[in-house]
């Protein structure tokens, strides 16, 4: 009768430790389904099953290097001269960097990139990069299948000397993508001798990589290579963690947090063309880069020299400094208010 008993009262027990496991495990579920939002096994009327998250709004993707390059469109257009025009060719990948699963580690988009930032400082550009649809479209003129006024039966005619053509065109390459060029981490663990006490641990890694960009400017006619431009930035990528441990009124109490940053790297990419391309332009125009440092900022321009030792690298340093530009031949240029001499 003992033995009866007993295995009542465990078979009791167990039911409630069963009932207890359930009834946790059904309360984490819910939790997580709280936590995780509304996500419906049919489609509602909007034919999705959740409502997506995120409402961050589109913004212009910018550089610490685009407001410099419409400051020299806008100091261009107040002097009334009229911009060559330029065609963008192959900017390429070289690094040969490719990521575990497939696909470059580097942006193949840079020739966009750089059209993008001509386009910010007001150059005139001719289309080069991807003429695919222009010549289907010459193609068809040919053969008389294209009709501007459908009404008439018109066809388009092909006339000689309609296409303008460049002055100048853009080449280049991303040549460098250096991983790892130095780190640095640390990590600390706080507490006592005492088990029951609180226990605190933190830990830092800071790591540094570059990537590194070759462009150069060539005459059309003549294909002379008119400015060469070598660039590089470094990207910072951090990682931060903390943790307590403790026992609180015989509870176990483990809290952790972390965060990891990199620096986009097709962004840094857009940089350093975007800085290229300033740079390009200025000696084109032949005119100093100090009509737009203010444009930098408070920081000034990073390739600047300090030379009046206010610690910053602005308009009254570029003056200083009276860095000579290669002037290209009076001709070549076109300005609304007569011819431009040296």
């Amino acid at each position: 009768m003992s033995s009866m008993a007993h295995s009542t009262s465990t078979e009791a027990s167990t039911r409630r430790r069963s009932g207890r496991t359930w009834t946790s495990a059904a309360g984490s579920l819910a939790l997580a389904g709280l936590l995780s939002g509304c996500i419906s096994p049919v489609a509602l009327s909007d034919g999705r099953y959740t409502q997506p998250i995120g409402n961050a709004p589109v913004i212009s993707n910018e550089t610490p290097y685009s407001e410099p390059l419409r400051c020299m469109g806008r100091y261009i257009a107040s002097l009334g001269m009229v911009s060559p025009r330029i065609a963008v060719g192959r900017i390429a990948d070289y690094t040969g960097k490719e990521e575990y699963e497939g696909g470059r580690k580097v942006t193949q988009g840079a020739s966009l990139m750089a059209i993008s930032a001509l386009a910010k400082a007001g150059v005139r550009q001719v289309e080069r990069f991807d003429i695919s649809v222009s010549e289907l479209e010459l193609k068809y003129a040919n053969n008389r299948l294209i009709a501007d006024d459908t009404a008439s039966h018109a066809f388009r005619r092909i006339t000689a000397g309609s296409i303008p053509g460049s002055d100048y065109y853009l080449v280049g390459g991303i040549t460098e993508l250096n991983f790892n060029i130095r780190s640095f981490g640390g990590d600390v663990f706080i507490g006592d001798l005492d088990p029951t006490d609180m226990k605190g641990n933190a830990g830092v890694k800071l790591y540094v990589l570059d990537v590194a960009l070759d462009l150069r400017l060539v005459d059309t006619q003549t294909l002379e290579v008119v400015d060469v431009v070598s660039y590089q930035k470094q990207i910072l990528g951090r990682e931060l963690r903390a943790g307590v441990f403790d026992f609180f009124n015989g509870n176990i109490i483990d809290i952790g947090v972390g965060e990891r940053a990199l620096e986009p790297i097709q962004l840094a990419v857009r940089s350093v063309i975007e800085r290229a391309g300033l740079e390009m332009i200025s000696s084109i125009y032949g005119v100093g880069p100090e009509v737009c440092a203010d444009a930098f900022g408070p920081a000034g321009d990073p390739l600047g020299e300090d030379l009046n030792g206010d610690g910053v690298a602005d308009a009254q340093d570029l003056q200083l400094q009276h860095r000579e530009l290669p002037r290209r031949e009076p001709w070549r240029w076109v300005s609304l208010r007569g011819p431009i001499t040296e």
